[in-house]
């Protein structure tokens, strides 16, 4: 298996607007959900969303990134229509 600096590269790689691993967006492996949190943060705004396994391998082969790449987007449009702190 990948390291999850791996696939948070993959995923800017995809979206080099989101910025950097570990900061605007971060990835883990839930070894009792055999699935990739992808936490996507801007400022102070923060959701996650899952990614399975399977659908990680696919895109981390080079052989198809669509699931990751459709993840990834309904997360960045969810926190850009999330109402700004005052």
């Amino acid at each position: 298996m990948y390291k999850k600096e791996d696939l948070c590269k993959k995923i800017q790689e995809i979206y080099p607007d989101i910025g950097e691993c570990g900061i605007d967006v971060d990835v883990n492996y839930d070894d009792s959900e055999d699935t990739w949190v992808v936490n996507l943060k801007s400022d102070k705004k923060e959701l996650k969303t899952f990614l399975e396994q399977k659908d990680a391998d696919l895109c981390m082969e080079g052989k198809q990134c669509v699931s990751l790449g459709i993840e990834i987007n309904q997360l960045k449009d969810s926190i850009e229509r999330m109402p700004k702190d005052s």
